[in-house]
């Protein structure tokens, strides 16, 4: 090699442009792709830039060793920058124009045979990816979605210090804390028999800064729960946008974020439509009846009806029996259903049995009347009530769901999804954005019968003392919001409760004596006996945002290092077991779980 270049690269191999030929220049990277046109071989060099094109020509002394290298292999070449013959020219590479002619050739490192193929976009086993997770990320897809979450993260961080927020650090080995989820609990080697919890959310911390007085905090913040793996939730850790500002309303956070929000989806999707500042506020029991789910995707046009009123005491004796028995009827208007075909209502109906009901009724509406298997169960004022409800005019269907109010709104739901889909009513290139608002404080466990908190134990009861001392817990609302984007819920969020009084009697509510509140919560309630603004903020998830403007289903697929579903790192073979020696050191013996025997085998 010429001392004159550098050691290994003059250029990134996206960098040579027509301007460049005639120069001498020297890239490294990896062997992405190669042809051999006999006597005349290709290499495609890629590196974090790009790709550039590099010819080796008959009598080369590297030719022999260019046609052996494998693929995935990293060279480092030296040569000289010529012009592609227009015929060779490729539009869809930026180095397209040019192409380097090899004079020297150096294997930097030789790279066995490939567990899968890096310049392929070809489905591979999720094992096989996780296992080898170093080439996975080298794939284009993979690649550019991990570069998209460092620069989402960035605007994110310049849109908040804009805003006149202060990034802040906050503790990883913390106390235990009930945000909902299992901890990470991690043994103190210097204080037997106890141990330290990773966040699940910086909670404490941030309103604790914000009784310390720095009134507008944020951080990019990892957070940790031992909670099953979802599409949209990655076991172990994530990492959220946490927030907190003090003297304001929950109409002041909302002022806050949308603008974050919205900027951020418009810079990195400029191609797509978002919902512009102020968002949609919509009360969460509005949520469930309308949409059938906290969580409502707006790009769905469809709106869920209440038409109880129109089966009370009719002829339809299935929906009417069940009504006098505490049951509900959804209705939702399918626009334009009248001209599909039978097998459209029957798939549906089928559909529903698939989710544990027994189907979907449903009418379709012609000529100023209606067909179907209820139709004849509704006479002229019956329908005529069903079409004000629900808004539905000639050639619509309209499809119910009858059971009590939880299921009934959960199948309305799912339903309203399906009909979105298959009618292709979901509005494309858009990001939909609302808040969801006015979360009960508290909710009953199905399986003990005892008051819980629905949410954050720290959000303030809307009533404050008052209502927690006079009205049933579970008609209690809480200043507690969500924002959902396209039918994901980036963050839950709350103004808090700062009052020592309030907090006791919350807790007690949800089973907490005086006594417990201050062992768990001693060091936040201290806090607020020295004078606490009031205060609140919310989370959006960083890996949500980003998965939602990559246009990716999967978390996993921008994160550069997710855990497998069982919470398992595969490629660094996490968790592992530890030495005897180390389990000592920190007081700990094992109560292992006996060891299932292995299956018969025939």
């Amino acid at each position: 090699m010429s001392d004159a270049l550098p050691a290994y690269r003059t250029h990134t191999c996206g960098a040579l442009r027509a301007g460049d030929v005639g120069r001498t220049v020297r890239l490294s990277g990896w062997v992405h792709r190669r042809r051999d046109h006999g006597g005349l071989l290709f290499i495609d060099l890629r590196d974090h830039y790009g790709l550039t094109q590099c010819v080796f020509h008959a009598g080369s002394p590297h030719l022999a060793a260019a046609e052996t290298v494998r693929l995935e292999s990293v060279i480092t070449v030296t040569g000289a920058v010529v012009a592609r013959e227009a015929s060779a020219i490729n539009p869809k590479l930026p180095t397209g124009e040019v192409e380097v002619a090899v004079q020297d050739l150096v294997v930097q490192s030789a790279a066995d045979t490939l567990p899968l193929q890096v310049n392929s976009d070809a489905e591979f086993p999720e094992e096989t990816r996780l296992r080898h997770r170093f080439l996975d990320l080298r794939r284009e897809k993979l690649h550019r979605n991990v570069l998209l979450r460092s620069r989402v993260i960035a605007s994110i961080r310049r849109r908040m210090i804009a805003a006149g927020f202060t990034e802040f650090s906050t503790p990883i080995l913390t106390a235990s804390s009930p945000e909902g989820a299992r901890d990470y609990l991690v043994p103190s080697r210097l204080h037997p028999g106890q141990f330290y919890a990773l966040p699940q959310a910086p909670q404490q911390f941030k309103q604790l800064l914000m009784v310390a007085g720095f009134d507008r905090y944020f951080q990019i913040a990892p957070c940790f729960r031992d909670e099953d793996s979802r599409a949209d939730r990655s076991p172990g850790e994530f990492y959220q946008l946490d927030l907190e500002m003090s003297f304001v309303t929950q109409e002041d956070v909302w002022a806050a974020i949308e603008p974050v929000m919205h900027g951020v989806f418009a810079e990195f999707r400029p191609d797509s439509k978002v919902t512009p500042p102020p968002f949609p506020r919509i009360p969460y029991d509005e949520a469930l009846a309308r949409y059938g789910s906290d969580k409502p995707d707006l790009r769905n046009p469809l709106v869920i009806e209440d038409v109880t009123d129109v089966f009370r005491g009719g002829g339809f004796a299935v929906f009417a029996g069940a009504i006098e028995k505490g049951a509900i009827v959804r209705g939702l208007r399918a626009p334009g259903a009248a001209a599909q075909p039978r097998s459209f209502f029957d798939k549906l109906n089928q559909w529903a049995r698939d989710e544990g009901a027994p189907g979907l009724g449903y009418v379709v509406l012609a000529e100023g009347a209606a067909r179907g298997p209820i139709a004849k169960f509704l006479d002229e004022g019956r329908l005529a009530a069903l079409r004000r409800a629900t808004g539905a005019v000639d050639a619509d269907a309209v499809f119910f769901v009858c059971d009590k109010r939880a299921p009934a709104d959960r199948l309305a739901g799912k339903a309203r999804t399906r009909l979105g889909e298959e009618l292709d009513l979901i509005e494309k290139d858009a990001f939909r954005f609302c808040w969801v608002t006015d979360f009960p404080m508290y909710e009953r466990d199905e399986e003990t019968g005892r008051i819980e908190f629905s949410h954050n134990p720290f959000s303030m009861p809307q009533g404050g003392l008052e209502a927690l001392e006079t009205k049933d817990p579970l008609t209690i609302k809480a200043y507690q919001y969500d924002i959902v984007c396209n039918g994901v819920e980036l963050s839950s969020g709350a103004i808090r409760n700062h009052r020592p009084d309030i907090m006791y009697k919350a807790f007690a509510i949800a089973g907490y004596s005086k006594q417990d509140v201050e062992a768990r919560f001693g060091g936040m309630l201290n806090a607020f006996r020295y004078g606490a603004p009031p205060h609140g903020g919310s989370a959006p998830g960083i890996d949500r945002i980003v998965m939602l403007i990559a246009g990716e289903s999967n978390i996993r697929e921008v994160i550069a290092f997710p855990m497998n579903q069982q919470a398992q790192d595969l490629l660094m073979q996490a968790p592992a077991p530890v030495p005897p020696e180390r389990l000592k050191e920190l007081h700990i013996k094992l109560d292992l779980p006996p060891e299932r025997p292995p299956e018969r085998q025939g």
